[in-house]
């Protein structure tokens, strides 16, 4: 007699299923930032020294150009260092997320557990990241005479979650395709960086009056994140319509990514 173990329903996130293995998410995820910063002589200081020298070096080249075009008050290395602070979850998470399934082949080979955990684990460690560059953010914010907004206790959170959300969509879905067209392991780098021109992350979304590069910038789904993180430290305004089209953006890149990563799921230890 055989016994075929499988996820019950592939439409589904598994919250049950989840938290039954919630101790794997610890395990992958320590086990992740572990392997990450695996003898390094700076150790978890790359999560921070990464974002800031990035601003630091967009604010040299090309800050006194957009803060004349824009009119910005606030100084460009903030705000440079604002999006890039955030912008780590997205970029390490899709980079994690989209090569985690082929990285962990061996382990998906011989046992049974919710797939998701995996991806959801990669994220975890841009999540991790972030946190460590939040501190020295504040920090930075504090040198530079940059207050913080009473609303920043709601912003901070909600902008984290949309974009974790906006990562495990984008992730899942690429971890899936990855597994079976291994050429995915070279587009991922490739798109991040495309992605980081076509994000509001070094510029403010004020730069451009052209209609169909707003159109762009309200559907990309990290918009939204960065509007609220910048607002709670008094950067811009909020763009109600530009924000609602970026979360909707986010809710269905999240689920078209959870339904391709569970419809394909069952396939994955033997193609990967």
């Amino acid at each position: 007699m055989e016994y075929e173990i499988k996820p019950q329903n592939k439409f589904s996130i598994g919250l049950k299923e989840l938290w039954e293995y919630r101790e794997l998410f610890y395990f992958f995820t320590l086990r992740d930032i572990k392997v990450k910063y695996k003898q390094t002589v700076l150790g978890f200081l790359w999560a921070v020294v990464q974002p800031l020298a990035m601003a630091l070096l967009f604010s040299f080249f090309i800050g006194k150009a957009i803060v004349n075009y824009t009119n910005m008050q606030t100084p460009y290395v903030v705000f440079a260092l604002s999006g890039l602070v955030l912008w780590g979850i997205f970029s390490s998470g899709i980079s994690n997320a989209g090569n985690s399934m082929v990285a962990n082949a061996n382990i998906i080979k011989k046992i049974y557990f919710p797939r998701l955990i995996i991806p959801i684990s990669a994220v975890l460690v841009g999540v991790f990241d972030f946190f460590m560059a939040f501190t020295v953010f504040i920090v930075f914010c504090l040198f530079n005479h940059v207050g913080f907004m009473w609303q920043a206790i709601i912003y901070f959170p909600v902008a984290v979650v949309l974009t974790s959300v906006a990562t495990f969509g984008i992730g899942t879905f690429l971890a899936a395709l990855n597994v079976k067209y291994r050429d995915f392991r070279y587009i991922i780098p490739f798109l991040v960086q495309f992605l980081l021109f076509l994000t509001p992350v070094i510029y403010p979304i004020t730069i451009t009056s052209n209609i169909y590069l707003k159109i762009v910038m309200a559907l990309n789904p990290m918009t939204a994140p960065l509007n609220l993180f910048r607002a709670g430290i008094g950067i811009g305004q909020l763009y109600l319509q530009i924000n609602l089209l970026s979360i909707l953006s986010s809710v269905i890149l999240f689920i078209i990514g959870l339904v391709y990563f569970r419809k394909t799921e069952a396939y994955f230890a033997d193609l990967a």
